[in-house]
């Protein structure tokens, strides 16, 4: 690494990227299995190869090129950490922690759909979809699925939730885990986040406690009236008893940073055994998968029809599920044919504008 000015860069990794693609030259624990999987690809360009395979591949070796991975000063400091603290610090959350504070005439469902709304659009949105009836029309229009029906009337049981971002995502995330517990939707809830800094802004479990710790401070400044705070403080420390009582389980699989599709992950014995992801998604009575990377691992990276069903591309899965992701790839399935025409319509670039969203489920 070289700094210059106050960034910091590799050369070798800005060399690489616009060549073709070289082996590791890491010794960190998890270089073994990744030279078995890039076996295949060295020396082809990083266009000629499966997009979910590079993007993954770019950001291990990017970990390497930061000194996250081995023994060193850098050894373990994620190195997007500034751009996350900076988002959860901003006004902005103070502004949606203060959101929590304000009534709100909405049934116990109507809480739900609208936080799943904010959970679904994540730094689109804001806790502000629970100040009252007129905010749950809010995004619908952008939906190009709306199955959120599906997530009322849990039994009661074991849901996951596979996160995607921090900051400003994993909050109503959390908000939203806390109504699922205290309106009795779920018993325990399995957390999955990554067990390392990856694609910028995904969640790891520093990520998860650093926002805990923010919703049980409450909002700040002139935000910071009384009602707010309590509301965001009762939130956070009941999530944090529910992690002491072992009823919320943060786990962070080395699977969720793998190169590897969903459907994968149930081929063969599942030799990781309890804990693993591949346990706590057997034994779920719903799984909730957010964002759009964890969506395309779930339907597979394929440019499907779009009108292909999402419970067939779902059918390995081995249970309920349930997908929140806005629009970034060109990746969709499970679309009305009509609906489609319309969206293709309108001539613009509606897959991957991140002005659209899904709500979809496979009961």
């Amino acid at each position: 690494m070289i700094k210059t000015g106050s960034r910091w860069y590799s050369p070798r990794l800005e060399q690489e990227i616009t060549g073709p693609i070289q082996p590791l030259t890491d010794t960190a624990a998890d270089a073994p299995i990744w030279a078995e999987r890039a076996r295949e690809y060295l020396g082809h360009s990083w266009y000629d190869v499966p997009f979910l395979w590079a993007e993954n591949y770019f950001y291990r070796k990017l970990l390497a090129a930061v000194g996250y991975l081995e023994p060193g000063p850098w050894q373990g400091i994620d190195p997007f950490a500034p751009l996350k603290t900076a988002e959860l610090d901003g006004p902005i959350v103070d502004a949606e922690l203060a959101a929590l504070g304000r009534p709100a005439d909405l049934t116990p469902d109507e809480r739900l759909d609208a936080l799943v709304s904010a959970a679904l659009w994540g730094n689109r949105a804001d806790l502000g979809f629970l100040i009252g009836k007129g905010a749950l029309a809010a995004g619908v229009d952008r939906l190009v699925v709306d199955d959120r029906a599906a997530l009322h009337r849990q039994p009661g049981g074991r849901i996951v939730v596979v996160a995607d971002n921090a900051g400003r995502e994993l909050l109503p995330d959390l908000v939203l885990i806390d109504h699922l517990f205290t309106t009795g939707a779920a018993a325990e809830v399995v957390l999955h986040v990554k067990p390392q800094p990856y694609f910028v802004s995904d969640a790891t479990p520093a990520d998860v406690l650093a926002t805990l710790t923010r919703l049980i401070g409450g909002p700040r400044g002139e935000t910071a009236t009384p009602g707010a705070s309590e509301a965001a403080t009762a939130i956070g420390e009941r999530l944090v008893a529910a992690l002491a009582a072992g009823t919320l389980i943060l786990r962070a699989d080395p699977f969720s940073v793998s190169p590897a599709g969903y459907a994968e992950l149930f081929e063969g014995p599942d030799d990781a055994g309890p804990g693993s992801l591949r346990a706590d998604l057997e034994a779920a009575t719903l799984t909730v998968m957010k964002g759009d990377l964890n969506y395309r691992r779930l339907v597979g990276d394929r440019t499907w029809p779009a009108t292909c069903s999402f419970a067939d591309r779902t059918g390995y899965f081995p249970g309920p599920v349930v997908a929140l992701r806005t629009l970034k790839s060109d990746v969709v399935v499970g679309l009305d044919p009509e609906a489609l025409a319309v969206l293709d319509a309108t001539g613009t670039a509606w897959r991957t504008s991140g002005t659209y969203g899904l709500i979809q489920a496979r009961p």
